[in-house]
């Protein structure tokens, strides 16, 4: 089954990028237009975070960002042929701030949010770094699929990490100096042990392992998010928090990264995934 889905998709991305943007387009009619994908939750997270705004300038940002969720999917598939070759020529990644902080033999810690085309990073940001990227997702329960995006997101070279088993997976790497890639803005599956901050005015639960990790291991830790140039390119922007996690009072990294991630949201909303349910928590009194 994997090989006559694998073959089929590559045969699709094959065509042209601007041919698979025509597509694209007509998957925002059906999914927007038609079957209303997860409308009613990406128009309640809008209205939570940007109250202030009119319902005509919320409902832009919800089209624009159907249009870039449909667009991260079809890149993605053009990846399935183009591989590195096409990923890089679409995402520019100045690292030596990255670079930097290898020199000085320390390990990095990359905060991520939801933000597209995180695919695309994924891969070219792996291939563009002199040492080793450990890249951290969630599978996906589909073994076809599974392995089918393992071998995109691994095209640049990085070490794939589950996410369901990171201690294992990352014990042959304790040694080596490398990048890792966190997408730390997921709902925690526990909120009385999540850090709850607010975020676009509202208690929100954020995961502890982040942070726990970076300060354990004294780790430089620095925060990312990917801006979109034109259609189908990006950039790489991020900024150091700090090269010595230890040294940070607790919870002030998480803190500091929550800010960080409200800011590059509001400067551009439609970029973000606005789908999943990020206020699904309440808060509780027994979390203090």
């Amino acid at each position: 089954m994997y090989y006559l889905v694998y073959g089929l998709l590559y045969l699709l991305s094959l065509l042209p990028l601007k041919v698979l943007f025509i597509l694209s387009d007509l998957l925002y009619i059906l999914l927007y237009h038609i079957i209303g994908y997860r409308k009613e939750v990406v128009a309640k997270n809008l209205l939570i975070a940007f109250p202030e705004k009119s319902d005509a300038e919320r409902n832009k940002i919800q089209k624009q960002f159907y249009k870039n969720f449909i667009d991260n999917f079809i890149e993605t598939l053009k990846m399935v042929s183009g591989g590195v070759k096409f990923a890089t020529k679409h995402f520019k990644a100045d690292t030596s701030l990255i670079e930097q902080e290898f020199k000085k033999d320390q390990k990095l810690q990359f905060h991520l949010g939801h933000n597209f085309n995180w695919e695309l990073a994924n891969v070219a940001v792996g291939f563009q770094t002199s040492y080793t990227v450990l890249s951290v997702y969630l599978p996906v329960k589909s073994p076809v699929f599974e392995k089918l995006m393992r071998k995109i997101r691994g095209a640049g070279g990085n070490v794939l990490i589950p996410a369901t088993n990171m201690k294992a997976a990352m014990l042959p790497y304790r040694s080596t100096t490398y990048l890792l890639a966190l997408v730390a803005d997921q709902v925690p599956g526990d909120p009385a042990q999540a850090y709850w901050l607010n975020f676009f005015g509202k208690p929100t639960p954020f995961m502890r392992g982040p942070e726990r990790g970076a300060t354990a291991g004294n780790l430089s830790v620095m925060f990312a998010h990917f801006v979109k140039i034109k259609r189908g390119y990006y950039k790489l922007e991020y900024e150091l928090c700090t090269s010595e996690a230890a040294s940070m009072p607790r919870g002030e990294i998480t803190r500091q990264y929550v800010q960080y991630l409200e800011k590059v949201i509001t400067q551009h909303p439609e970029m973000w995934l606005w789908s999943h349910r990020r206020w699904k928590k309440e808060w509780k009194p027994e979390y203090s």
